[in-house]
């Protein structure tokens, strides 16, 4: 009967209900009926999400303490009960990879000016993985971004609703692109090299990588930017990601893990692979650049691992 009583994600909870209105013996399809049993989950609903938002409001800096361990029981509770949803908004925090806690509304009103892009959208970036994706964090703040560490289970499900919720809100994992492409300005950067060079260009990487598994896009970036680097398209990964805790579009989970490799036409390197002189050397550097491009996003496990550190030790003889 309890379970009638009360949102699947609050079963954690313990507690006595004395209604007089609900009789003792019924059946299970009474109760999902019976409209006492839906105004008392109602309720307890509206009770628990009242006193998170006291606790949050009285002690800020001991639920900020206490969020890693109810995150999940919070952001199913949003997923599944709209009311919540509506009152959580005063308590659900959102961390950042330094550890600092915002609100929602707190975490606009931080970032609208920097990261709303050309077109107006306001796009929230944030690192699944804050050691793996460290070197996408770091070209992230380095032009002032804020970046926040979502690493639930059953997050990419939360971003969605959030993004639904917001009009012109867009969520980017940092590694979904490069940081410029990510939040697009109104300046553009020039490529140093010309269209010849880079349909020249395109073809030599195209031949050196996995085709099944890479699609190489030529990019003007920042010089200092890398030379290589390899992305996740975010609608792709989070369809995958969402597909394996339940939901996201049918089959997504079974496809095969797709990937861009970006090469920065901008970066002395790149220009480099293009007017080496011998196939050999431009071999080495394609294959060098992209093993690091792979290292970067935890792509380079067992042989071809073991052939990098080889490669290395041989280019620093």
């Amino acid at each position: 009967m309890l379970k009638e009583l009360y949102q699947t994600f609050l079963q954690m909870l313990k507690g006595v209900i004395d209604s007089p209105d609900i009789p003792l013996n019924v059946s299970r399809s009474y109760l999902q009926a019976d409209g006492a049993v839906k105004k008392i989950s109602g309720y307890i609903t509206k009770k628990v999400a009242d006193k998170l938002t006291s606790l949050f409001k009285n002690n800020r800096e001991d639920f900020e303490a206490k969020w890693n361990d109810i995150k999940v029981i919070i952001e199913y509770g949003m997923l599944s009960e709209d009311k919540f949803f509506d009152k959580a908004k005063g308590f659900a925090l959102y961390p950042t990879v330094d550890n600092t806690y915002f609100t929602f509304d707190e975490l606009k009103e931080k970032t609208k000016d920097a990261q709303t892009d050309k077109d107006g959208n306001h796009v929230i970036l944030y690192a699944a993985h804050k050691d793996a994706q460290h070197s996408y964090i770091q070209e992230a703040k380095a032009k002032g971004y804020e970046v926040l560490l979502l690493d639930s289970p059953i997050v990419g499900h939360l971003i969605q609703k959030l993004e639904t919720s917001n009009e012109k809100i867009k969520f980017a994992r940092v590694d979904a692109d490069h940081v410029d492409n990510l939040i697009k300005k109104d300046d553009t950067v020039i490529s140093k090299l010309s269209d010849e060079e880079k349909d020249k260009l395109k073809p030599i990487i195209e031949a050196a990588v996995p085709k099944e598994t890479y699609t190489v896009q030529l990019e003007a970036m920042d010089s200092s930017a890398s030379p290589f680097l390899i992305t996740v398209p975010e609608f792709m990964r989070r369809m995958k990601e969402m597909s394996a805790t339940g939901g996201g579009m049918m089959g997504m989970g079974n496809m095969p893990d797709m990937y861009n490799l970006v090469v920065n036409t901008n970066h002395p390197l790149v220009g480099e692979i293009l007017n080496t002189k011998t196939a050999k050397k431009q071999e080495r550097l394609i294959k060098q650049s992209f093993d690091l491009a792979k290292l970067s996003q935890n792509l380079l496990h067992g042989e071809e691992l073991t052939n990098f550190i080889k490669r290395s030790y041989e280019l620093v003889k």
